[in-house]
């Protein structure tokens, strides 16, 4: 597993080289002070990783990721810093085709160098091994008229079927999502028609900070509205909430019958936050039959007992299909469990929901 490293930060260029060869099959390739000099050693080196910082002199890290999915694909991590400015172009980066997303906290390494680790080292290696990006025409453009790579492959190559899924048998939405889910997140809640009843839920691996600017993104692209979920806040009817990062979404019905929610760091032992797991065995409880679940590309099985558990109890499930995954861990999951009544592109997940909510619409 080749790895290139790019950041300006002499500092945590030698954090980041640490944590990776602490895993004796990951190869660090290269080192670059700057976008420029990252780009060349793809070139050079053609690793099957690059961590990427963002603010950098001579070429930014945004720059660089768009010259590097126009010239040599490479599955990119960028190196985020964990502030509200680092979230937002951690978000546009993501669009643009990187894969995932690593923030860092200078003031915190030291400290909570053995978690960081561990979770950059997952990744890198979930990615090593996955299908590399599809090369692009000619250089994304920046948000707001940029396609990203999962966008342009979502098409399917084949007239898709999509499951019969009758809106009155639909009461929830719950969404899971991890590594290059934000584009996939974003192309399908984009097809939810205003006037829908059915509340939905997102989960997606991400900190707090950038869960916060996801659902502030999200509210100005969908047409209904988006919020970001805080502890015993209702759902509402129609709308979209973004789970927070940093704790679990559980989700509970009071004896009026209407759900809220509950936000803690339970259950003991959760790798990923917030936990697609946790989400959907609470909507399992919660809403039984009536919930619906949809797990996107992700890495590790995030969500393949949750979502066992919801089509136990009578809830139906769809993965999104392997070729328009960045990594097909979180989908093979629940795949591999029999829970999904199919495996649909983004495309064919859009359609579905846009079915499910606008006939929900007309019904109310």
């Amino acid at each position: 597993m080749r790895v290139l490293i790019c950041d300006d930060s002499a500092f945590m260029r030698r954090a980041i080289r640490s944590m990776l060869e602490s895993d004796p099959e990951i190869e660090v390739v290269g080192v670059a002070h700057n976008g420029e000099q990252a780009l060349d050693l793809v070139r050079r080196h053609s690793p099957d990783v690059v961590t990427m910082d963002i603010e950098m002199p001579v070429m930014d890290g945004l720059t660089a990721l768009r010259r590097i999915m126009a010239e040599h694909p490479t599955h990119v991590v960028m190196v985020s810093s964990l502030t509200t400015a680092g979230s937002k172009a951690a978000l546009d980066a993501l669009r643009l085709g990187a894969a995932d997303v690593f923030a860092k906290d200078h003031s915190t390494v030291s400290a909570n160098i053995g978690e960081m680790r561990d979770d950059l080292v997952r990744r890198v290696r979930a990615l090593a091994v996955a299908r590399k990006p599809s090369p692009r025409t000619s250089p994304a453009k920046p948000a707001g008229g940029s396609t990203t790579r999962a966008a342009a492959r979502v098409g399917p190559a084949k007239t898709e079927t999509i499951p019969d899924v009758r809106a009155a048998d639909v009461d929830l939405v719950v969404i899971g999502s991890s590594t290059g889910g934000p584009p996939v997140v974003e192309r399908v809640l984009k097809a939810i028609p205003v006037g829908s009843r059915v509340p939905i839920v997102v989960a997606q691996h991400m900190p707090r900070m950038f869960t916060e600017s996801m659902a502030a993104r999200l509210d100005q692209l969908c047409s209904v509205k988006v919020v970001h979920l805080q502890p015993g806040m209702p759902l509402e009817p129609g709308a979209i909430h973004v789970a927070p990062g940093g704790e679990n979404t559980h989700l509970k019905r009071s004896s009026s019958g209407r759900l809220t929610v509950r936000i803690d760091r339970e259950p003991e032992g959760t790798l990923y936050f917030p936990s697609v797991d946790a989400l959907f065995r609470s909507a399992a409880e919660a809403i039984g039959r009536k919930a619906f679940g949809v797990v996107l590309t992700g890495m590790g099985e995030d969500g393949g007992v949750g979502a066992a558990e919801l089509a136990r109890r009578g809830g139906k499930v769809v993965a999104q299909e392997e070729s328009s995954c960045v990594v097909y861990g979180m989908p093979k999951a629940v795949v591999s469990r029999n829970a999904a009544i199919a495996s649909l592109s983004p495309q064919g997940i859009a359609e579905l929901l846009s079915r499910i909510c606008g006939a929900a619409r007309q019904a109310a």
